[in-house]
């Protein structure tokens, strides 16, 4: 029999190439905002050119890539590798839109209604008691709860800080104040019956949840077409969100909520160049 656990003489790492299904223009984009944070820094030289380094990180974030797969593929240290990723994560991060400045931007272009939604974003589970507030009952799973706001198409616009995973919908809409946002804009917002009771003003209300049903109250035909007409007009944010989370990083994170936040809003920074490019 062959003692299969001697190694071959001639073994070597394997490399293989993979196709990253972005634009040249999103590669570019990140390219050269690295290339103007190099000037502003001073620094003369980098092991990779820009463009290598963003295609590298690009990989990491859309595949998800181990990196030090990515290192040994690139003749470079897996701390390098960290050190660029985290590098034009807070770059990319640092362009992303204010709630404020997202709103007025939509209600300058003409618009009148935004899609408003939260999500989970699983993570790994850690141990202690610590980890417990991540939790959702809802999802019965551990992760990170945050918010998403999308214009009428499903292009998304806003995101928010990421929070323990059994924060409520409303807890975080009325933490970022999104009613007196979208009151100062003049904008209305659809959202799902998770945001029942955010907005209370009967006589000109901002958030439109649709009915619910209860034991003592059923749904009449008219209550049933009103939340059929919503939910229509609600699809476009699950598109959204499909577009953010076929960034394969965030099929179960490895970081904190800080990080987390800063790497949602520079994801949402590539959504927004492939989805509207």
């Amino acid at each position: 029999m062959t003692n299969t656990r001697k190694r071959a003489e001639d073994t070597c790492p394997l490399a293989y190439r993979c196709r990253l299904p972005l634009s040249t223009s999103t590669v570019n984009h990140l390219a050269d905002l690295l290339r103007r944070h190099l000037k502003a820094i001073r620094s003369r030289w980098r092991i990779l050119p820009p463009g290598k380094i963003a295609v590298i990180v690009l990989a990491v974030l859309r595949h998800d890539q181990r990196l030090a797969d990515m290192a040994g593929g690139n003749d470079v240290s897996e701390s390098t590798v960290r050190r660029w990723r985290d590098e034009l994560i807070r770059l990319l991060a640092a362009q992303a839109p204010r709630l404020d400045r997202a709103l007025k931007k939509i209600a300058k272009q003409g618009g009148e209604v935004v899609l408003f939604d939260g999500t989970l974003i699983r993570t790994r589970r850690r141990t202690g008691k610590a980890d417990r507030r991540n939790y959702s009952g809802k999802h019965r799973s551990h992760g990170l709860h945050f918010l998403a706001l999308t214009d009428d198409k499903g292009r998304l616009i806003w995101i928010s800080a990421a929070r323990p995973g059994r924060t409520h919908d409303n807890t975080a809409a009325r933490h970022d104040h999104i009613l007196v946002h979208l009151r100062a804009a003049g904008l209305g917002a659809l959202a799902d019956l998770g945001f029942r009771g955010l907005d209370n003003d009967i006589l000109d209300p901002v958030i439109v949840t649709g009915y619910t049903a209860s034991r003592t109250h059923k749904l009449t035909p008219g209550e049933k077409e009103a939340n059929r007409v919503l939910a229509v007009g609600r699809a476009p944010v699950e598109h959204g969100f499909a577009h953010l989370k076929n960034w394969r990083i965030l099929t179960k994170l490895r970081t904190d909520p800080t990080r987390a936040t800063r790497l949602l809003r520079a994801l949402l920074v590539l959504t927004d160049l492939e989805v509207n490019r």
